[in-house]
């Protein structure tokens, strides 16, 4: 894990308060967790909808949030869970900060896929769908209509297998059903765009994953087909001074900093055929 500040683009903050062991995935939405140093067990919110067998699995080690909202029923987020892939490191796994990263990385001109971004529009309706931004590229007042118009979805990846990211890890009816919006808006001749945000740092790659979902495997390259843009980006959570080892021997309830941080562009593989 890089640890040189100066040196890194961050995109966004995310602080956690805790770290602790899992002992179950109770169920899609939560899990129970032993908390460090007291060894206590709390309900933990699983803030995504993915499958998640490859880093919440009983015996492996995550980092929590303290919940904000008064009234739920847990009372911690898991933020982050440890893998072992690649060197080891820490895997963003809480799906609601995708949104914000996304927006982040778009609007900021040294990384975004997307130059002269001028207005970003969000949660935009296409047909029965609700993709995730709409952009409007360039220096025109948009009641002209002489701005470029892309339509963007962003899709967080969490599985990683050897030095490949695989998206997704469970099977995604939604997902299948954006890929075909983004292929038809293309046909039309509109920019259209899936910026796939992966938090395994040390992948060279990305594609989709055929043997978990092959209906999003075959609508995925049927919208690159049809002249949908693919934007794989590489980003790692870092969580400073904290890795299993301290996590396991700490005498005090610890909490740190954490910080998103972007690493580089990949390419999307069929095979040996590269897009």
């Amino acid at each position: 894990m890089s640890e040189n500040r100066d040196s890194e683009h961050i995109v966004l903050e995310i602080p956690w308060d805790r770290c602790g062991t899992l002992v179950q995935r109770d169920n899609r939405f939560m899990a129970t967790v032993s908390m460090e140093p007291e060894k206590t067990e709390e309900k933990s919110h699983v803030h995504d909808p993915g499958r998640l067998r490859e880093l919440l699995y009983p015996g492996n080690h995550v980092l929590l949030r303290k919940a904000r909202s008064p009234g739920r029923k847990t009372s911690w987020d898991i933020i982050a869970a440890w893998s072992e892939n690649g060197g080891g490191h820490w895997v963003l796994v809480h799906s609601g900060y995708h949104r914000e990263i996304g927006e982040r990385v778009i609007k900021d001109g040294h990384i975004s896929p997307f130059k002269g971004v001028r207005r970003v529009e969000s949660e935009v309706k296409v047909g029965k769908s609700r993709l995730d931004h709409r952009l409007f590229i360039g220096d025109a007042d948009v009641e002209n209509g002489n701005d470029e118009v892309v339509f963007v979805e962003i899709k967080g990846c969490t599985l990683a297998v050897d030095s490949v990211a695989l998206f997704p890890d469970a099977p995604t009816t939604r997902g299948t059903r954006h890929m075909e919006d983004l292929a038809e808006i293309a046909r039309n001749g509109t920019r259209a765009a899936l910026v796939v945000l992966i938090f395994h740092p040390h992948v060279k790659c990305f594609a989709p994953n055929e043997k978990t979902d092959a209906r999003f495997a075959t609508a995925f390259y049927n919208a690159i087909d049809a002249g949908v843009e693919v934007h794989p980006l590489v980003f790692e959570y870092v969580a400073t001074g904290m890795s299993p080892r301290l996590c396991e021997k700490t005498k005090e309830r610890k909490r740190g900093t954490g910080r998103v941080v972007f690493r580089k562009n990949v390419g999307v593989y069929r095979g040996a055929e590269k897009f």
